[in-house]
């Protein structure tokens, strides 16, 4: 009832529903064309019957409004409750089609009506006046004593009945109307509220799959960061050191060659399993999206693989497990060994040749740590940092997508250092 035509409105309306009311109110004249004329042959009236002329012009003033009743329902209702008045007090013969009339205007009041608050007040006036006349008329026949027969032994006194029967057929009748059309309203608005959550379902199903795509693209686009970097970082490492010693030391250039082969063969073993996953992550999911949760193809096993990649491209690396080993999540372990092998590939690139790098893996009560650091070149030595710092924002949105907390920073007596708690409960 509080809604108001600013916020949703039934009118107006096409000219289906014109052409619609248009029919009703024909065929609505017919039939009080003929009923009239029925029941005039029948001398309903008797000799205070209308002439008819005027009995034709009723006929049209109870029709003809409701071809208009969806364009101007408040007005329909008025016209359609004066028509119905004049209907009776001129004494048209016509009882029973002129009340349909006057039902499917109030109907169309409040089943059409935007404005609740003026549609109740317009419906309030028409019924208060029909029970204002029907009152009257019954006041009015209470005057005269020979309206009905007097039988001073019935239960009921017949005027009294008949005077009852009167206010209960009307209290019916408009009770009805005003009912329909609430009705009526309630479930259009439900209908259209029901059209607007699903348009915005379809909105929201659209945002999803947009950002699934989004979403799969920064996954992909992380997994290969994770499994190419650190395999080409160990190459060019290799490749250069080859490079500086072929002539002087061929035997030595022959080992880092063959890690140069090593590292690409694993790199595309890697990308061979990285994107297996991905398919039967596709298959799992039905294409519907990716699965940020995914186990990925590294676990915490392999973390002494990146200690021993440190020191086949010459530097100084340890592995140093804290704590009592145990089975941990598959997606923690992943995001484990994904965080310590981008911290790894960049002491290779950034750190200098000389640098060490330690990796150390701490099991807490509540999750694990992992942390990798090293010493740079030499105290307060000038660190590379060219790079397009997509690892650490790899890491950073590996750590939150598994609810942990990430370190990325210089250290104070110099080189770096990466340590991230990761939860395993």
């Amino acid at each position: 009832m509080g809604r108001t035509t600013e916020e949703w409105s039934r009118l107006p309306v096409g000219r289906r529903e014109h052409r619609q009311d248009a029919l009703l109110a024909l065929v609505l004249g017919v039939g009080l064309a003929v009923t009239t004329t029925l029941y005039g042959a029948a001398g309903v009236y008797g000799d205070e019957q209308a002439a008819w002329w005027v009995s034709a012009l009723m006929v049209v003033a109870n029709a003809a409004p409701i071809a208009f009743r969806r364009r101007w329902p408040m007005t329909v209702a008025v016209v359609s409750a004066l028509a119905f008045t004049a209907t009776q007090l001129l004494h048209v013969p016509e009882i029973v089609l002129v009340n349909f009339t006057l039902f499917i205007a109030l109907y169309t009041v409040g089943a059409w009506c935007s404005d609740r608050v003026r549609s109740e007040v317009v419906r309030w006036v028409v019924i208060g006046g029909m029970f204002a006349w029907l009152f009257l008329a019954i006041s009015f026949g209470w005057s005269v004593p020979s309206a009905l027969p007097n039988d001073d032994d019935a239960l009921i006194p017949p005027y009294v009945a008949y005077s009852l029967v009167n206010v209960l057929i009307n209290v019916l009748y408009f009770g009805g109307a005003w009912y329909a059309g609430n009705r009526a309203w309630s479930a259009a608005l439900a209908k259209h509220e029901l059209a607007e959550r699903t348009d915005e379902l379809a909105a929201e199903r659209e945002r999803t799959a947009a950002q699934a795509v989004t979403l799969e693209r920064v996954r992909i686009a992380r997994e290969l960061h994770d499994v190419v970097a650190h395999h080409v970082s160990l190459m060019g490492v290799q490749a250069g050191a080859a490079r500086r010693v072929v002539d002087r030391d061929p035997a030595q250039a022959t080992v880092s060659l063959g890690v140069v082969e090593d590292s690409a063969r694993t790199a595309v073993e890697e990308l061979r399993r990285m994107l297996g996953t991905l398919r039967e992550d596709d298959r799992t999911t039905g294409g519907a999206g990716p699965s940020d949760t995914a186990p990925s193809t590294a676990g915490l096993g392999r973390m002494p693989e990146l200690v021993e990649a440190a020191r086949t491209a010459g530097h100084g690396a340890g592995y140093v497990v804290v704590g009592a080993e145990r089975p941990v999540p598959p997606t923690v372990g992943a995001v484990a060994f994904r965080i310590a092998q981008e911290a790894v590939t960049n002491v290779l690139k950034h750190a200098g040749p000389t640098a060490r790098a330690d990796l150390r893996l701490r099991y807490l009560d509540d999750g694990i740590e992992v942390e990798v650091a090293d010493d740079g070149h030499g105290a307060g030595a000038a660190r590379d940092t060219s790079g397009s710092g997509l690892g650490h924002v790899g890491m950073r949105e590996r750590v939150a997508a598994v609810g942990g907390r990430i370190e990325i920073g210089p250290r104070a007596r110099g080189g770096f250092l990466v340590r991230a708690w990761l939860p395993t409960t």
